[in-house]
């Protein structure tokens, strides 16, 4: 999706603040601690999956994306998504607090819709030490080579993408082949019982000057992990 989340690479938005992971504040608020936890315990109710969680914080007004911080975003996207799903009702997002203002009884009881379940505290551990591998079984064959050069294609559509704006119509070289994984562009939109779409994918080299012209380090490469339907040959 070309739009504002899509920050990568863009000047006039400053340069990356650089912390180390030991300094790194994970929560500055309580409130966003409990969006954490909102977010993921809805999630295990297994009504949509990471993609579309991800295009639910994307697709927002642009200047609220801007405006909004990071937990701030993830609440903007579970609202949305509990309210596509129907676990909610309209009214009741409208009541909603602000998320800086969020807040609830650490033991409030939580009503569920019926044929939903919550997980208990050592299943919701167990799953997130599963994780959730996106690698696929499959017979595909895939389209390029190591060492071949190919093309980012320029994508103008709306609609959940991971491939990078800076890349769009850049050229590099096929440095890996990563087998095929779950395609996130089809997995956002995948409706229920739908089979689930899968893509090789590729990591792919680029001059840093390809990227970001003469304000780059000449030499400098930058490594980028690319589903085929991205790439054609250069």
């Amino acid at each position: 999706m070309i739009g504002a989340h899509d920050l990568g690479g863009k000047a006039g938005f400053s340069s990356v603040a650089v912390t180390t992971e030991s300094s790194e504040v994970l929560f500055h608020n309580e409130w966003e601690r409990r969006a954490f936890a909102l977010t993921l315990a809805t999630g295990m109710l297994g009504q949509w999956n990471i993609d579309e969680s991800r295009h639910a914080r994307e697709n927002q007004e642009p200047n609220r994306y801007l405006s909004n911080s990071y937990y701030e975003t993830w609440m903007v996207g579970l609202q949305t998504l509990l309210a596509q799903k129907g676990l909610v009702a309209p009214h009741e997002i409208a009541a909603l607090p602000k998320a800086e203002t969020l807040a609830m009884p650490a033991q409030a009881k939580v009503e569920l819709a019926e044929g939903l379940s919550a997980r208990t505290p050592a299943q919701a551990a167990a799953a997130l030490r599963r994780g959730g591998p996106t690698a696929m079984e499959t017979d595909a064959v895939p389209r390029f080579s190591l060492g071949e050069r190919v093309r980012v294609l320029p994508m103008t559509q709306a609609g959940h993408t991971r491939a990078p704006q800076y890349t769009h119509g850049a050229s590099g070289v096929i440095t890996a082949y990563n087998g095929v994984h779950i395609f996130p562009d089809a997995n956002a939109h995948r409706t229920s019982g739908a089979d689930t779409v899968g893509e090789p994918l590729y990591t792919v080299e680029f001059s840093s000057v390809e990227l970001f012209g003469a304000v780059s380090q000449p030499g400098d490469s930058v490594f980028v992990d690319l589903w085929e339907p991205y790439l054609s040959y250069a």
